[in-house]
């Protein structure tokens, strides 16, 4: 899925905050990275997450990458400093994103982390 294709109206949308810690590490891991770059989230089974530098997303790769939820909007500018949380919004497209909102980010920062992080 390319970066703000053609979408599906969201089912709903949420402002969010991530944490400083979660934000920055998965920042910092993949701006060294050709973009966008895609991440199995073992978790959640068939979920890939789709990272670039101005959303995530969360696709299903077992239905045509079919949209789940995105975070985007990042609101970095309005930090005052990198241990501050980033302020976002989260879109969601799927009747069920809502149930694992929560353990998607979770699993991302630990996908990323195992995947890309220095042996």
């Amino acid at each position: 899925m390319s970066q703000r294709t053609s979408r599906p109206d969201p089912i709903r949308i949420f402002p969010k905050s991530i944490t400083a810690d979660c934000y920055n590490r998965i920042r910092t891991l993949t701006r060294h990275l050709t973009l966008p770059l895609r991440v199995d989230l073992p978790g959640h089974r068939g979920l890939q997450a789709v990272l670039d530098s101005t959303e995530w997303l969360v696709v299903n790769s077992l239905d045509q990458d079919e949209l789940i939820m995105a975070w985007m909007d990042f609101a970095v500018a309005q930090r005052q400093g990198l241990q501050e949380p980033v302020q976002c919004q989260l879109y969601l497209y799927h009747m069920h994103a809502g149930l694992i909102m929560g353990s998607v980010l979770d699993d991302l920062l630990q996908a990323v982390e195992r995947t890309f992080a220095a042996p």
